[in-house]
């Protein structure tokens, strides 16, 4: 089943993609009756940069612009970076 069959059989519901990272999905969650997709920033970058031949740079320049950074409403997917308790440590105290 394709990323398209999935949404004509959610035709009633929220949930949104991201249309060309379906590699990028790394899971599903639902919260106050709501089931939001989440992705990988990473992997949606090297999406673009091996699909559409970007520059690191230019990929997350994208990715913030027209993707990270919208709202298109409650059924809007989560992008997260993955990364170990210490990682997610030193990344909070860096950007504090």
């Amino acid at each position: 089943m394709n990323t398209k069959e999935i949404q004509r059989l959610m035709e009633n519901d929220q949930t949104m993609f991201a249309d060309g990272f379906e590699t990028a999905i790394v899971g599903i969650t639902y919260t106050n009756g709501t089931r939001k997709v989440v992705y990988d920033m990473d992997l949606m970058v090297r999406v673009l940069m091996e699909r559409d031949e970007m520059t690191e740079e230019d990929a997350i320049e994208y990715l913030e612009y027209n993707v990270w950074n919208t709202y298109v409403g409650e059924g809007t997917p989560i992008y997260i970076q993955r990364g170990s308790y210490l990682e997610v440590m030193e990344y909070i105290e860096e950007n504090s």
